[in-house]
């Protein structure tokens, strides 16, 4: 049995009554990982069928499933190939419930490590742009990994404080995701360390940071657009206080029912707070006694009015390509908008659409890093690699998922062709779905694999 603060007994008893003892069972019960597929790579019928280890269907979730702690996910060739995401079940749902569509302008400001990320570019359909951001550069160094290994083309990455970007991007996203720093009340079954954070900082000064957040982001929202929030706690003051606030300062912020709907979701409580705010109510939480999954809350928010957007947006300057590049993008079957390619620093890439201008901020990456020219070579990128379908190059070479040789190129080994291979560059594929380059001379593939995702 977890030994969990006394004071955190005690607000909980208050908060539940009768149904205290059923959640402090919940404690003892054995917990369950989470997997979701990428829906660039893959859809559902193809994901079933190909999945390596056992999974179940997570019932609210519609690309989410629970696997047993005894699989280990991350070690198949099939992760590699950015086919599924290793997520807490119940922290699948903030993504799921903002009703993102192709060619959205969305925001994810506290991103990192990509989890909502990268279900948000997915559904997005590489239209529109994805501005992921994290204020740790650290953290947003994960996050740039993941989304590079779903194969994501039109996200922004950066890593600044929320409240440098407000100016900025004034009325310019139509949807926003606000995961909030919290006390993580909600995660003291999966990871039982957060509760010394919790005795060290307590409620308050997440509510603190909540709502310096919320500020930031709600000029930010364009008219007509929606924001999700969501925290991993049960705290009242965290929970239905911070919509509390957003509802009494602006007064064009209404909490909206989601579509997203399961019979075992709880509403939101404005008597947790001694608020008459019905429409809190149309909030969920998600309670680890009532479903397979850890403690949560989502809010889905809509604008009425505010400021469009009046930014100045970037002017296309199309590259001018040195010849080894050109003739490499000749070989590929996707299709390459010139006008929003950029050679910087000799790093080529492709710019999402109807970007603005971003000097002064601190950006990690801008679209698809295609590759590198180095001394007149065209070296492709590992992202470039995750962004195509085995049929978008003209020079594959597939493995096997349960063959040495997959291990061998996940390790950054040189392996030996066992089928017929063209010379120069080619796109090693597990199953018919890319991982990386290589290079070919005479049957040897020299690795190209990006050394710091190399499999351990």
């Amino acid at each position: 049995m977890i030994r969990l603060p006394e004071k955190f007994e005690q607000k909980m008893q208050k908060i539940l009554g009768g149904e205290y003892e059923a959640f402090l069972r919940g404690f003892d019960e054995e917990r369950l990982g989470g997997v979701r597929f990428n829906r660039l790579k893959t859809d559902k019928e193809t994901f079933e069928q190909k999945v390596p280890f056992g999974v179940t269907e997570v019932p609210w979730i519609d690309n989410g499933y629970y696997y047993e702690l005894d699989d280990v996910p991350a070690k198949h060739p099939y992760y590699f190939a950015g086919l599924f995401y290793i997520q807490e079940p119940s922290a699948m749902t903030p993504a799921r419930m903002l009703p993102i569509e192709p060619g959205d302008r969305v925001l994810d400001i506290c991103a990192a490590p990509g989890g909502k990320s990268t279900e948000l570019a997915a559904r997005l359909q590489g239209k529109g742009v994805l501005f992921s951001n994290d204020i740790s550069n650290s953290r947003a160094k994960a996050l740039l990994k993941n989304l590079e290994l779903f194969g994501t083309t039109n996200a922004v990455v950066l890593s600044e404080a929320p409240g440098k970007l407000t100016e900025r991007f004034r009325g310019y996203f139509n949807k926003i995701l606000i995961d909030a720093p919290c006390s993580g009340e909600g995660m003291f079954r999966k990871t039982p360390a957060i509760m010394k954070n919790w005795e060290q900082y307590g409620n308050e000064y997440y509510h603190k940071l909540q709502l310096e957040i919320v500020d930031a982001c709600i000029p930010m929202l364009a008219p007509g657009g929606c924001m999700l929030y969501s925290t991993c706690t049960f705290d009242p003051s965290e929970d239905e206080g911070t919509l509390s606030y957003i509802l009494e300062k602006y007064p064009d912020m209404h909490v909206i029912r989601p579509e997203l709907t399961y019979d075992l979701f709880d509403g939101g409580h404005p008597e947790y707070i001694g608020s008459e705010m019905e429409e809190i109510r149309n909030a969920i939480r998600l309670w680890p006694h009532k479903l397979k999954g850890e403690g949560h809350f989502a809010a889905l928010l809509k604008k009425d009015d505010g400021e469009n957007c009046g930014m100045v947006f970037e002017k296309s300057r199309p590259a001018k390509l040195p010849e080894d590049a050109e003739k490499f993008l000749s070989r590929l079957r996707i299709e390459i908008d010139r006008e929003r390619l950029e050679l910087r620093e000799n790093r080529l890439f492709m710019k999402p659409e109807g970007i603005p201008v971003l000097s002064g901020l601190r950006i990690m990456r801008t679209g698809l890093l295609l590759g590198e020219v180095q001394k007149d070579r065209f070296e492709p990128s590992q992202a470039l690699a995750m962004a195509l379908k085995k049929d978008d190059f003209d020079n594959c070479y597939d493995l096997s998922s349960n063959s040495e040789d997959v291990v061998k190129y996940l390790k950054c080994e040189t392996i030996e062709a066992k089928t017929p291979v063209k010379d120069g560059y080619v796109l090693i594929c597990t199953d018919g779905y890319p991982l990386g380059w290589a290079k070919a001379k005479n049957g040897v593939l020299k690795n190209k694999y990006l050394p710091g995702w190399r499999m351990m």
